[in-house]
């Protein structure tokens, strides 16, 4: 079947985080319009943190995503302490991506299992697939469960930390204290591994993406709380120069910024971390990586449940790691004095980059803030993927096109809640 002139519509996207609609336009056998409609109201955290002391964001932009409240806190921190010239720390350091290996856990292991694994076991969600799969399903809720324990123990809880601040921690846990938590991630890691062989088992549809990818790299280990930003096409940059090379725009059709890379669309997140830092992951996650087909780089939207499961499976070896060579730190945090200029900071979020600028006056008073989110850096990304889906599958119909159109989307696991920001409002007064 294809049809010259149609339209598909969703009005609420199922297994997304946010409230967002899909709208496809076909016109004489071509795709007219693909559109990400993000309707969800604007967000003012930006406008919240003005006016605010220099200690703040931590506790406020944790309060933007309940499922990746680390990313927001560890890019706040890393933007103030850079303005600030406070270095944590080495025990400091490793505690901080300590915590944030857990939100990766946690949120990788939520994703696979409740949001994407439905689509390839033809599945309307997961609720439907524990009745015929209960074993994968409680697997991932222990995955998830122990990312969990991980920012209980060292955040003071799941959602929402309360125990980060700038300069590091509030309190930090004795070595003891994660004994319990070390066997319960070993179990994990089994589940991990588990997870991977059986996502490589999956039937993936072709595709290929095209776009520029983006993503925190350090020479020394797998991105994840802190690095400089590194493109596909070798372009290499602090996060002070992010203003530099990424430019936001609004669109009609979203209460979310699209943004682009000197001028092109790019995309963020698990295929541009893996592309871009794949050699430096750990041996097991690399042998797991081989095993299940992802060659050095991964440019299939559909396949990045498998990046997902192979960074599952190295947050938690990491984590181990950590705990195993944990000492607990002769201080909590280091002294963090405010001045006056602007800071910095980027980490990757589960969803990809997340980009923090704080201008503050010399009595550490926040004048204005910007945070750019890894969901509305993807947009253009995911409608440009929508338009090469639909124009490939003109034959499907209307029905069978939705689903793969909502399938797509969930690829990227947009977070719209994190996206939606503030807009420039024309008043016109007659």
């Amino acid at each position: 079947m294809s049809h010259r002139s149609r339209q598909l519509r969703v009005s609420s996207l199922a297994r997304v985080e946010g409230e967002g609609a899909l709208r496809i336009t076909v016109s004489d056998g071509s795709v007219e319009r693909a559109e990400l409609n993000i309707y969800e109201p604007p967000r003012f955290f930006e406008a919240f943190l003005r006016g605010r002391a220099y200690t703040e964001p931590p506790d406020i932009t944790a309060r933007i995503c309940g499922i990746c409240p680390v990313a927001y806190q560890t890019s706040a921190c890393n933007a103030l302490e850079q303005l600030c010239g406070a270095e944590l720390d080495p025990p400091l350091a490793r505690l901080r991506r300590l915590l944030y290996c857990g939100e990766w856990i946690s949120s990788h292991s939520l994703h696979i299992y409740l949001l994407h694994l439905p689509d390839f076991l033809g599945y309307p969600d997961a609720v439907a697939l524990a009745a015929d799969h209960r074993e994968l399903v409680e697997q991932g809720l222990a995955m998830k469960k122990a990312g969990n324990a991980l920012l209980e123990l060292i955040g003071g809880r799941s959602i929402h930390p309360i125990n980060v601040r700038v300069g590091g921690f509030y309190s930090a846990p004795s070595p003891s204290d994660f004994a319990p938590l070390a066997e319960q991630l070993r179990r994990a890691l089994d589940y991990a591994v588990h997870t991977a062989r059986r996502a490589g088992g999956l039937e993936f549809p072709d595709a290929e993406l095209d776009h520029e990818l983006l993503a925190v790299s350090d020479p020394h280990q797998y991105a994840i709380e802190s690095g400089d930003i590194h493109s596909s096409t070798g372009l290499a940059f602090s996060a002070n120069e992010f203003p530099d090379h990424v430019a936001e725009s609004q669109v009609p059709h979203s209460t979310a910024l699209h943004a682009t890379l000197d001028g092109h669309r790019y995309l963020t997140g698990p295929l541009a971390r893996y592309t871009l830092n794949s050699t430096r992951l750990s041996p097991m996650a690399r042998q797991v990586a081989v095993e299940i087909g992802l060659g050095g780089e991964c440019r299939n939207p559909f396949r990045s449940i498998l990046v997902r499961a192979v960074e599952v499976v190295y947050a938690v070896e990491e984590a181990l790691r950590l705990i195993e060579h944990y000492e607990t730190p002769t201080r909590a945090a280091v002294p963090v004095t405010p001045r006056a200029g602007t800071g910095y900071g980027v980490s990757e979020a589960p969803r990809g980059l997340l980009y923090h600028r704080y201008d503050v006056d010399a009595d550490g008073i926040i004048r204005s803030a910007d945070i750019v989110p890894p969901t509305s850096q993807n947009q253009a990304a995911i409608e440009d993927d929508l338009r090469r889906v639909v124009t490939d599958h003109l034959d499907l119909d209307d029905a069978a096109l939705t689903a793969l159109c909502e399938r797509t989307i969930r690829n990227y696991d947009p977070c719209i809640s994190c996206s939606a920001h503030f807009l420039t409002l024309d008043v016109l007064r007659r």
